[in-house]
């Protein structure tokens, strides 16, 4: 994977990606958007705890498809309020690698349920 940064853009504003060229050939894999529903079934309260929950669920994901986070090209976030974003980058800044996936985060009005303040989904890219 290769991150395209271009000169003409101003840096990105966190630990992200303007863009990750994927080459041919490459295995894709589209994680579906995850929870930060931990082993009981519930949400912790915390954000930032769901933000890790969800990370880790991402994780074992790509480890089901022989891949890590360095695999990782995209990352969507939500989160429900502007005060989580500072938790849910936290997380994501502890599991990508370098060069850190192109990555959006977007503040939504809520989930399926109301606890839920966090989700993510990804897409990972592997040559094989």
């Amino acid at each position: 994977m290769r991150a395209i940064t271009p000169k003409d853009l101003p840096a990105p504003l966190a630990n992200y990606s303007h863009g990750i060229e994927v080459p041919p050939g490459a295995r894709l894999l589209f994680v579906a958007g995850q929870l930060g529903i931990g082993p009981d079934g519930n949400p912790p309260e915390d954000a930032a705890a769901q933000a890790d929950l969800c990370f880790e669920a991402i994780g074992a994901i790509l480890r089901a498809a022989g891949m890590d986070f360095s695999n990782l090209v995209r990352l969507n976030g939500y989160v429900t309020d502007r005060a989580h974003m500072k938790g849910y980058m936290a997380a994501r800044d502890r599991h990508v690698s370098s060069p850190p996936p192109a990555s959006t985060l977007v503040v939504v009005s809520g989930f399926t349920r109301p606890e839920f303040k966090v989700e993510v989904e990804a897409v990972a890219a592997k040559v094989e």
